[in-house]
């Protein structure tokens, strides 16, 4: 595990008061690094401002880490990196109290989890244990340890990567773990321009140096909340249960999308009204956000699958009426 505290500002900052002015000068900032991925850039920013936590599955050397280095830079806020091994012990996230001999006292030792963004990679390299201490944290935005529960700081958000075409040596993650993560998205390889910009060096991991943070943990903090006070009209919302149920009652779905995954899926919705620089919600919001927020919360019949589940989400959102705006 390696983890490293930084605070990076050194141009002006977006306005807190302003959330759009943030997840724009976030999804801008992250750009000037990670080339030719604007849509796992956008689902970053959407899971970030919407409270939750994101989950990037993909082959080796696409992006995955960087991406979450970058927007942890672009926060100019504390941050933690920790490496998923086989070995890595819960205590190493939670904290541990050690106790001083000449003073007869115990003290706390945070952990990696005390930082505004953690950043886990292979995830699915730790064992269960050191998952669930993570993901606890995740849901409870806290830690207990030798019986004294301490608040995680805020904002907390947890990007985590894993490759999900090996297996050996590897612990997949159950579904109430996938759960935890408001949004799960792959990189994919950038176009041929991006990826030749690459090669000549514009952007990629030479260009985290000079990348600077374009808000602060306040900033982020006073976003989200601004985010989730966003209105949202009952025929919305009647669109989003009729999605709901509709994975529910599908053949090929063993277990569908739950009560909270509704409630993700508008979170989720309406930090994608804010990157568009809206004060409500439309359908074109939640249908942007449907099968990343959904497909990994589905069980399906054939097994776990994240590209046959995201394709049975995207074809509900095609069957499913729209309401009108």
């Amino acid at each position: 595990m390696s983890t490293n505290a930084t605070t990076t500002a050194t141009q002006p900052y977006a306005r807190a008061a302003e959330p759009s002015a943030v997840a724009y000068a976030l999804w801008d900032n992250l750009g000037r690094v990670v080339k030719g991925k604007n849509d796992p850039i956008r689902l970053a920013v959407v899971a970030l401002l919407s409270g939750g936590h994101l989950l990037v599955e993909d082959v080796p050397g696409v992006g995955k880490t960087l991406l979450a280095k970058s927007l942890a830079r672009s926060m100019g806020a504390s941050t933690a990196r920790v490496q998923g091994t086989h070995d890595l012990m819960p205590s190493e996230l939670t904290g541990v109290s050690v106790h001083h001999p000449h003073s007869g006292e115990w003290h706390f030792h945070p952990g990696a989890l005390f930082a505004n963004v953690v950043v886990v990679d292979e995830l699915n390299r730790c064992t269960p244990r050191t998952q669930a201490a993570l993901l606890e944290a995740m849901e409870e935005r806290q830690v207990s340890v030798d019986g004294t529960t301490r608040p995680l700081p805020d904002p907390f958000f947890v990007v985590a990567t894993q490759n999900p075409h090996e297996h050996a040596g590897t612990f997949p993650l159950v579904e109430g773990q996938r759960d935890r993560f408001a949004l799960v998205t792959t990189m994919g390889y950038p176009d041929r321009a991006s990826e030749k910009g690459l090669l000549l060096g514009r952007g990629g991991v030479p260009g985290l140096d000079d990348l600077t943070a374009v808000t602060t943990a306040a900033g982020v903090s006073a976003a989200i909340a601004a985010t989730s006070e966003l209105h949202v009209a009952g025929a919305v919302a009647d669109y989003v249960l009729e999605l709901i149920a509709a994975t529910r009652t599908h053949p090929e779905v063993v277990l569908g999308a739950s009560t909270r995954a509704a409630m993700w899926v508008v979170r989720a919705a309406k930090a994608h009204a804010v990157l568009c620089g809206r004060d409500y919600v439309s359908p074109a919001d939640v249908q942007a956000v449907a099968a990343p927020a959904l497909a990994h919360r589905l069980l399906l019949v054939g097994g776990p699958d994240a590209a046959v589940a995201a394709a049975l989400v995207g074809r509900i959102v095609e069957q499913v009426p729209v309401p009108r705006e």
